[in-house]
């Protein structure tokens, strides 16, 4: 072939992309964060009606559950596509050109997660595939540890191994010191020594956006001859992740929260487990060798290489918009997406503060450092609260109905976490929304913003001052429940 794809992000050479600023372009360097422009992202210009009448631009603020796409990947994505093919072992250019791409995909990603030799990416359909899989190839004695604050994509996976769930930690010195403490714990209660054992931990919580010790989680790991695995679904979006500083043995993380649609995720990580377990989907790709025996029986020699665990035709257009996040994100530099992030972080917990009715969750305490103020970041762009008189249902529609901003409300697919947030507040459950509670327990939801690269100054101070002006004046339609959501009546 006289013309490939390189490292990838970049459309193949065959098929000129539009001409698309880098990503460094829009997002200068400068001493004061407020001045950097959010990477261009789709559906910024997107309007919505208001049920009080007229439209606005829609304010996305729901990143932790799905981030807008970037331009960028977008544009990317677009060029290759009139040159879609099938991946792998095909002898047409275009099925070898697709194949260039998605193999250099793989190292796109390596590069951005910083890996060891030797490791390998895996692509899957997202964190929670990611983390399953690495769920069935983990040893047949391996005792899983698990902090209950995960969510619940690392959390239940592990139902076939011994698993120990930790306590919630209040401090991140505490985190570290729990999960010591019950690796101690477990060498001390074996007798005759004891097997593998993984530990799962966030980087950043999907709730309370408040980032994990994951360093040191890792060094306690390996002390007590553990490994680890990071979930890096809320990192990975806004801060670097390096697999060799961390000292982590794997990492997971989604496309769609990394400004990636499609639908595709990474499992990155150790080799040896992921070779020596069975294929997690048995069938074409995964097999390098199938034959029939003498008996009727069928023989298969599978691939120990990543593709062991990519059977089937891969999501190569997926796969292509990750490392295209990946060098979109890398070009922008992290210092100045984590610089402006800190601002827009700082604005809001700013606003809300102003308002004693809300309720910020936080499991380390609210008195931490943020970059803003010359510290260190101790969280990304994920803030959870709740209104007091307000169910969180209810509040979230009307922001969405009279202001045009999209939040999340619930529990954030974190239960045993925002329970342990919430235990002691209790909201009516006759009110529009309230979800539904068992025999004896109390209704609870929790309202969740979040933002990222492509959040400009604007949505977040709309949503400051539309929380400032609900609690003060009330919404200004009636809300009625539909299907178990809070919706304008009409």
């Amino acid at each position: 072939m006289s013309a490939r794809p390189n490292a990838v992000a970049t459309a193949p050479a065959v098929a000129p992309a539009p001409a698309v600023a880098p990503a460094s372009a829009v997002a200068p360097a400068d001493s004061d964060p407020a001045c950097a422009a959010p990477l261009p992202v789709l559906g910024r210009d997107v309007t919505v009606p208001l049920v009080t009448g007229g439209e606005v631009t829609y304010a996305a603020l729901d990143y932790a559950a799905s981030a807008p796409a970037l331009q960028r990947v977008w544009d990317d994505v677009a060029a290759y596509a009139p040159y879609y093919g099938s991946v792998h072992r095909g002898a047409g250019y275009l099925s070898q050109l697709s194949t260039d791409l998605f193999e250099n995909s793989r190292v796109t990603v390596a590069e951005f997660l910083d890996c060891r030799p030797g490791d390998q990416v895996v692509f899957t359909r997202s964190t929670t595939d990611s983390l399953n899989l690495l769920a069935a190839a983990i040893p047949a004695d391996c005792e899983v540890f698990v902090f209950e604050t995960e969510h619940h994509a690392s959390l239940l996976p592990w139902s076939d191994a011994r698993v120990t769930y930790l306590n919630a930690p209040r401090t991140p010195a505490e985190a570290v010191r729990t999960l010591e403490r019950a690796l101690a714990d477990r060498a001390e209660s074996t007798q005759e020594g004891y097997g593998p054992a993984l530990v799962c931990v966030t980087g950043a919580s999907n709730v309370t956006g408040e980032l994990w010790p994951v360093k040191e989680l890792a060094a306690a790991a390996h002390a007590h001859g553990a490994r680890i695995v990071l979930d890096a679904a809320q990192l990975a979006p806004h801060h670097p992740v390096s697999v060799q500083e961390l000292d982590v043995d794997w990492v997971a993380f989604s496309g769609h929260k990394l400004y990636a649609p499609f639908g595709s995720g990474v499992l990155a990580g150790r080799a040896d487990w992921l070779q020596d377990a069975e294929p997690y989907l048995a069938g074409g790709g995964a097999s390098r060798k199938v034959a029939r025996r003498a008996d009727g029986g069928v023989d298969v020699d599978w691939h120990t290489t990543a593709a062991r665990h990519e059977a089937g035709s891969p999501n190569v257009i997926g796969v292509y918009s990750i490392a295209s996040a990946c060098k979109a994100l890398t070009e922008a530099g992290f210092d100045n997406l984590v610089a402006r992030e800190q601002h827009l972080v700082a604005k809001v917990r700013a606003g809300l503060a102003e308002v004693p009715e809300v309720k910020v969750l936080s499991l380390f305490g609210d008195d931490s450092p943020s970059r803003s103020t010359g510290g260190t970041p101790t969280r990304v762009g994920v803030i959870s609260f709740v209104v007091e008189g307000w169910n969180s249902s209810h509040f979230a529609a009307a922001l969405s109905a009279e202001y045009g901003i999209g939040v999340r409300d619930g529990l954030f697919c974190a239960h045993p976490l925002v329970r342990t947030l919430l235990g002691s507040d209790p909201q009516d459950p006759g009110e529009c929304g309230a979800p539904e509670a068992g025999p004896g327990e109390a209704s609870l939801n929790a309202i969740r913003v979040s933002f990222g690269a492509g959040t400009p100054d604007e949505h977040v101070e709309r949503f400051v001052r539309a929380v400032k002006e609900l609690v003060r004046e009330g919404a200004k339609w009636n809300y009625r429940t539909e299907d178990g959501r809070c919706v304008p009546a009409v």
